[in-house]
C-alpha cells in the first residue's frame, strides 16, 4: 500500500510539474505578445514622427538598415555617400529596436550637442556595453549625478595637473622610441604603429593614473592585457544583435571572457584605490596631512578625485573612484593612440610638412642639453599643433558619438528629433562634409592657421565632442599628442611603410572604424634615425 501511494504521489507530482511548466509557458508567451505589440506600436510611432527627415532606402520597413551600417573601409565611404546625398541629415533605423537620426551638419549638430546636459541622456546602444566596465562613471551617467561628478573631477585636469603628466609623457615616449632604435638595429625599420603606440599611451596612463611604473612596453603586463581584451570584446559584442542582451551575451563564450578579464582590471583598480584611501587617511592620523602646493601638483589622478569634495563637503566613495580611474584608462588610451598613429601617418604621407614641424621642435630645442619637451613648449609648436588639428579633423579616432533627450528637439527646416530616438552625431560626417570643408578628404594643416578661422561653424571640427558633455580629457590628450609628435619627428624621419610578412599593398591604407579608428593589417611606418649632425644641418 505504501508503495502504491508513493507511486501515485510521484504520478501526481510529475502531472501537475507539466501542468505549472504549460501555465508558465503560456504566461511567457503572453508577455512575448505583448512586448512585440508595444515594439511594433512604437516601431511605427517612430517611423511617422520621423518622416521630416529624409531616409535612404529600406529593403524591409520592419528590419529597415539593419546589417547596413559597417566598420569597414566601405562603412566610411557609405557615409560620404550619405553626406553627399543629403548633406546635414538623414533617418535610419536597425529592425524595430533602434531608430536613430544621422547627423553630418554643425546647424543640425550644434543645437543637440549644446543641450544644457539636463536633458542629454547616453543611450545604451552605444553605450550599454561599456557599463560593466565603467559602471557609474561620468561617461554614463545622467542628469544631476553627472553635474555633481563632473564638477568633482575637473580638478584633475587642471593645468597645474597636467603640467606635472607631461614629464611623464616625456618618459613614456622616449622608452618607446628607444625600443625603436633597437629594432632599427636589429634590422627592422618597417614598424606597425598601433601594437607600439598604444602600449605607450597605457604606460603613459597608468603613470599619470596611478603613479605606477608597469613597464608594459617592455614585458607583458595582466592588467594591459585584460584592458586590450576588453576594448576588442566590446566591439565583438556591438556587431552581434543578439549579443546586445545580457541573459544571451554572459552565457556565451565571449562573455565568459569578458568577465574573466574585467575581474582583472577591476581588482587592480581596487587595490590601487584602497592603498591610496588607507595612506591618506594614516596621514590624517599622524597629522602629516597630503602635501600642499606646489607639492600638490606632483598628486596623479586617483590623489586628486580622493581628495575631491563636493560643496556639501562629500566625496566620492570608493566604487565611484574606481568607475572613474577605469574610464580614465578605457577613454584616454585607445583613443590617443589612434590619433597619434594618424598623425605619424599623414606626415609620413607629406614630407614637406613633417620638415617644417621638426624644424619647429629642432629650433625649440635649440642651446638645450637634453632634448625634453617641457609645458610651456606645447605653446610654442603652431605648426605642429595645426598639423594635429588637421590629423584629427582627417582621421578623428572617434567617428560618432550618440545621445538621447528626455524632450523633442527642433533644428532647422522645422525637423524634429523626437524623445527618446537616437541622435547620432556623425564626426566623421561633419569633418568631411564638403560643403563645409573644400577639398574635405585632402590633408591641409593650413585649415588651421588662425588667419583661416574666420567664417567657419564653431562645429564644423569637432573631435571631441561639443557642449556640456564633451570630453573632459581633451586638454589632456592634446598635450600628449604634441609631447609625442614632436620627440618622434626629433628622433625619426618618417616615410610609408608595409608589413614585411606581405609586402606593399596597392590599394593603400583601408581603415578600420572599431571602438577608435584604426587600419586594417595594421598601420605601417617605416623609420629612419635622424642624428644631432642631420638636426644640426
Amino acid at each position: 500500500m505504501s508503495l502504491l501511494w508513493v507511486g501515485l504521489s510521484q504520478l501526481l507530482s510529475w502531472t501537475g510539474l507539466c501542468q505549472l511548466l504549460v501555465l508558465v509557458g503560456a504566461g511567457l508567451g503572453a508577455v512575448v505578445a505583448v512586448w512585440t505589440v508595444k515594439l511594433l506600436v512604437r516601431h511605427a510611432w517612430f517611423t511617422h514622427r520621423l518622416s521630416c527627415f529624409s531616409k535612404p532606402h529600406a529593403p524591409s520597413w520592419l528590419l529597415g538598415h539593419m546589417g547596413k551600417m559597417q566598420s569597414t573601409e566601405e562603412g566610411l565611404l557609405q557615409v560620404d555617400d550619405l553626406v553627399q546625398m543629403y548633406t546635414h541629415s538623414c533617418s535610419w533605423f536597425i529592425g524595430p529596436f533602434y531608430h536613430l537620426v544621422r547627423l553630418f551638419h554643425p546647424d543640425y549638430i550644434k543645437p543637440l550637442l549644446m543641450a544644457p546636459a539636463s536633458i542629454t541622456v547616453k543611450d545604451e546602444l552605444i553605450y550599454g556595453h561599456l557599463r560593466p566596465w565603467l559602471g557609474h562613471s561620468l561617461l554614463l551617467l545622467n542628469g544631476r549625478e553627472w553635474s555633481r561628478r563632473r564638477r568633482l573631477l575637473s580638478p584633475a585636469f587642471h593645468f597645474d595637473i597636467l603640467k606635472n603628466y607631461v614629464v611623464k609623457f616625456n618618459d613614456s615616449t622616449n622608452t618607446m622610441l628607444d625600443k625603436w632604435h633597437k629594432l632599427l638595429a636589429e634590422g627592422t625599420n618597417h614598424v606597425e604603429m598601433f601594437d607600439h603606440v598604444t602600449l605607450m599611451t597605457l604606460d603613459s596612463l597608468l603613470k599619470c593614473a596611478f603613479s605606477y611604473n608597469s613597464n608594459c612596453q617592455r614585458s607583458s603586463s595582466e592588467y594591459v592585457s585584460a584592458i586590450v581584451q576588453l576594448s576588442d570584446l566590446i566591439i565583438d559584442r556591438r556587431t552581434k544583435i543578439l549579443h546586445h542582451w545580457d541573459f544571451i551575451y554572459w552565457k556565451t563564450q565571449q562573455g565568459k571572457h569578458f568577465k574573466k578579464a574585467l575581474s582583472i582590471v577591476h581588482r587592480f583598480t581596487m587595490e590601487v584605490v584602497q592603498k591610496r584611501r588607507a595612506l591618506i587617511s594614516q596621514r590624517k592620523k599622524t597629522g602629516a596631512g597630503f602635501p600642499a602646493a606646489p607639492l600638490k601638483k606632483k598628486m596623479d589622478f586617483v590623489d586628486i578625485i580622493l581628495l575631491s569634495k563636493d560643496e556639501d563637503g562629500r566625496g566620492l566613495t570608493d566604487e565611484e573612484i574606481q568607475a572613474e580611474a577605469n574610464t580614465f584608462m578605457f577613454a584616454g588610451h585607445d583613443t590617443t593612440a589612434s590619433a597619434i598613429c594618424w598623425v605619424l601617418y599623414n606626415l609620413a604621407r607629406h614630407t614637406q610638412y613633417q620638415d617644417k614641424c621638426r624644424q619647429e621642435v629642432t629650433d625649440l630645442m635649440e642651446g638645450r642639453e637634453t632634448h625634453e619637451i617641457q609645458w610651456e613648449d606645447l605653446v610654442n609648436l603652431p605648426f605642429t599643433t595645426m598639423c594635429i588639428r588637421e590629423s584629427l579633423r582627417l582621421h578623428s579616432p572617434v567617428q560618432a558619438v550618440t545621445r538621447k533627450y528626455t524632450q523633442d528637439m527642433d533644428l532647422p527646416g522645422d525637423r524634429t528629433v523626437p524623445k527618446g530616438v537616437i541622435s547620432l552625431v556623425s564626426i566623421y560626417g561633419t569633418h568631411h562634409n564638403p560643403a563645409i570643408w573644400t577639398n574635405p578628404h585632402e590633408f591641409d594643416p593650413l585649415r588651421f592657421d588662425p588667419a583661416n578661422k574666420d567664417g567657419r561653424s564653431s562645429h564644423a571640427f569637432i573631435p571631441f565632442s561639443s557642449g556640456p558633455r564633451n570630453c573632459i580629457g581633451q586638454k589632456f590628450a592634446m598635450a600628449e599628442l604634441r609631447v609625442v609628435v614632436a620627440l618622434t619627428l626629433l628622433r625619426f624621419s618618417l616615410t610609408p611603410g608595409s608589413n614585411p610578412e606581405v609586402g606593399s599593398s596597392s590599394g593603400g591604407v583601408r581603415r578600420l572604424p572599431q571602438l577608435v579608428l584604426r587600419a586594417e593589417g595594421g598601420l605601417w611606418l617605416q623609420l629612419e634615425p635622424i642624428t644631432l649632425h642631420d638636426m644640426d644641418e
